[in-house]
């Protein structure tokens, strides 16, 4: 049933390898699932699952500051409202396509399931390009974006977030154009600003949230992460603040990137250097070596994993880790790996990962703590009141470690203890189909 379910995917959405892959992993570790509960094959839960409750798609159209008209493709997929309101990111990035959003929606799904919040899974974006564009253009093309998709979200409905190339300046923009058009003052939108409906911790969630479910993981392990050398690709929100907890927590992070290459100190990031680069200057991560010159800078961001070290965090973008890149992490010792980013590691490099014992913590799993802290956020809204930094962190802990305990439980349950792959699409992927079958046939 299974591979009839991933052959009719990769059949009625031609040219989506991204998706394909996503709902390959997912089915594949669920079907000892509809062994044990054929009621969910009788139900077509799988079928159902894996087609979005709805794909919109539209143009955005933008002028520049030389006056000329643009136009760029806008998309929100609503894939599964069974267990609440559509929850996820925007992403503004040219290689953003249907393909791209719809894969990160499948994955919202489950990652959003194992929260244990109320929230089903979504996403969406734009092949727009925010990077060398004035605050003024960017403004202009939030704008006419949430003209579009103010019609299709809410509260109570999709709440959007950021997600790469969307952060507090464009959710800013878009917040405010949706509250003009609507004449609402709602929390339909995450990672807001603090003066005007943000979270505190948000900024920090999802790199926090992969530190305290890798010190889950650590723990099972006989690990400690004090003295440990860590490798955090990306230099954006999650690597950043991976990165700081790491070091608050005693490790030392050797080696950032971005887009364009990496940076290796040994003696450990300078993160004060890195975030005044890309938070406050919004440079390339190159200018590193003009506050720490001895440290060394590579074109090309693969190599990035070349780097000995015994903690790698892959906290850039999808299938960033291929088995070569695997094989290399293995022979210079890695014995942790956890997923920031969404999908970082091929399924090729996952399987060498688990084939060599290293303790590998999956992307739906791992990198959980943002949409966890958007979905405080959402509460604070409801309730219009603001918690504390301490009351914040709290919660994301306590989730982060939940979603270890659900992930390695059911990979106990079905017969592959230690697999946290297997494990975190089971438990996410239970709870979802519980909530579509008591709901009938919708």
């Amino acid at each position: 049933m299974v591979k009839g379910v991933i052959d009719q995917v990769v059949k009625r959405n031609p040219g989506e390898p991204e998706f394909h892959q996503a709902v390959k992993e997912v089915l594949e570790s669920v079907a000892p699932v509809l062994e044990k509960h054929p009621e969910y094959k009788e139900a077509k839960i799988l079928d159902r699952l894996v087609e979005p409750e709805r794909q919109i798609i539209f143009r955005v159209p933008w002028q520049d500051d030389k006056g000329e008209f643009r136009v760029n493709r806008g998309f929100r997929i609503e894939f599964n409202s069974a267990i609440g309101p559509y929850k996820g990111g925007l992403r503004f990035h040219p290689s953003v396509y249907i393909g791209i959003i719809k894969f990160l929606g499948f994955e919202q799904i489950f990652k959003n399931s194992l929260t244990t919040l109320p929230m089903g899974g979504g996403k969406g974006g734009s092949d727009f390009d925010p990077k060398g564009k004035s605050d003024s253009e960017v403004m202009r093309f939030c704008q006419s974006f949430m003209a579009e998709l103010c019609k299709y979200i809410g509260p109570d409905t999709d709440v959007p977030a950021g997600d790469i190339g969307v952060g507090g300046r464009e959710i800013g923009y878009m917040y405010g154009m949706y509250k003009k058009i609507r004449n609402e003052f709602t929390g339909v939108l995450t990672g807001k600003g603090l003066d005007w409906g943000g979270s505190l911790v948000r900024t920090e969630a999802t790199g926090y949230g992969l530190i305290y479910f890798l010190l889950e993981m650590l723990k099972d392990l006989g690990k400690s992460i004090k003295g440990a050398t860590v490798v955090s690709s990306g230099s954006g929100n999650v690597s950043i603040y991976a990165a700081q907890k790491c070091q608050e927590l005693g490790a030392k992070v050797v080696a950032m990137s971005d887009s364009n290459g990496y940076i290796y100190d040994k003696d450990g990031i300078d993160l004060k250097a890195v975030k005044q680069l890309k938070e406050v200057e919004r440079k390339r991560l190159k200018e590193y070596l003009k506050h720490k010159p001895n440290a060394k800078y590579e074109d090309g961001c693969n190599n990035i994993w070349s780097i000995k070290c015994d903690i790698a965090l892959p906290n850039a973008t999808q299938n960033e880790i291929d088995e070569k890149s695997a094989a290399k992490l293995v022979e210079n010792g890695v014995w942790a790996v956890a997923e920031g980013a969404n999908m970082p590691s091929t399924p090729e490099a996952i399987q060498f990962f688990l084939k060599n014992k290293v303790c590998f913590g999956p992307a739906k799993a791992a990198n959980a703590g943002g949409v966890a802290t958007s979905g405080l956020e959402m509460t604070q809204n409801s309730q219009r009141l603001s918690w504390t930094f301490e009351e914040v962190d709290a919660y994301l802990n306590r989730i982060m470690k939940s979603i270890y305990k659900q992930s390695k439980e059911a990979a106990e349950e079905y017969g592959q203890p230690g697999n946290l792959v297997v494990g975190a699409n089971i438990a996410g992927f239970s709870k979802v189909a519980r909530s579509m079958l008591a709901q009938g046939l919708v």
